[in-house]
């Protein structure tokens, strides 16, 4: 299967796929610096080795901006938190996602590791999770909290599966969300674009890598919310 998207057509798809959901993202917001947030969702090899058995190829095309996101938010001093989704080797963890699954993402192994072009720094958060959405009986919340966070910046895979149920869980939480459209991605473009219409429609704002960035550099804008 040719890949839906790739580095190279990344920008000019992402464009698309706003232009696509604007009818429904209507809930625009400027990103609060001071209260914000990065969350890199499980971009481990596991999911990222063509010959995985659960590869996304939106995850490769995603890598230079996750790049360009995860510094601008080093720079500005603010956090980046990784999850990585893994199961116990003996898949005691595993439930009913073994039979759901051809293959399953064991801890320890060299493949649910973070892929090494944006592995964490010392310091950085990493919270292992189970399930799909990232709040799911981990500390995710917690650390949240502690960190006074109320805006979460969502990238990584996939977006209708991890990040999907990650996003809509942040916002039962009361966070506000923002959404990369080009900083998420997924198996097919079908699926991608219909989490992104989801997700605009009742629970995020969805929008690109290079606004947030300009939203985290500029210190003269007011942290509230803008049309």
């Amino acid at each position: 299967m040719e890949p839906y998207v790739t580095p190279e057509t990344i920008s000019t798809k992402g464009q698309k796929w706003l232009e696509h959901i604007a009818p429904f993202n209507t809930h625009s917001m400027h990103l609060n610096r001071d209260k914000a947030a990065l969350l890199v969702i499980d971009m481990q090899d596991f999911f990222l080795d063509p010959a995985s058995p659960s590869f996304t190829c939106g995850g490769l095309a995603i890598l230079p901006n996750l790049k360009r996101a995860i510094r601008a938010f080093r720079q500005a001093g603010r956090p980046v938190i990784y999850t990585r989704h893994v199961h116990h080797p003996d898949r005691l963890d595993a439930g009913i996602m073994e039979g759901w699954w051809e293959g399953m993402c064991l801890e320890g192994s060299p493949e649910s590791e973070v892929h090494p072009e944006i592995s964490p720094i010392r310091g950085e958060k990493v919270v292992f999770k189970h399930r799909y959405s990232a709040f799911y009986h981990t500390d995710l919340e917690t650390v949240l909290r502690c960190l006074k966070i109320e805006d979460i910046v969502m990238t990584g895979i996939m977006t209708n599966m991890c990040c999907e149920s990650t996003a809509r869980d942040a916002y039962y939480r009361d966070y506000r969300v923002f959404f990369l459209a080009d900083g998420t991605g997924s198996i097919t473009e079908e699926m991608h674009l219909a989490s992104l219409l989801n997700l605009a429609f009742g629970f995020s704002w969805v929008t690109s890598v290079d606004t947030i960035i300009a939203q985290l550099q500029d210190e003269t804008s007011p942290n509230t919310e803008s049309a």
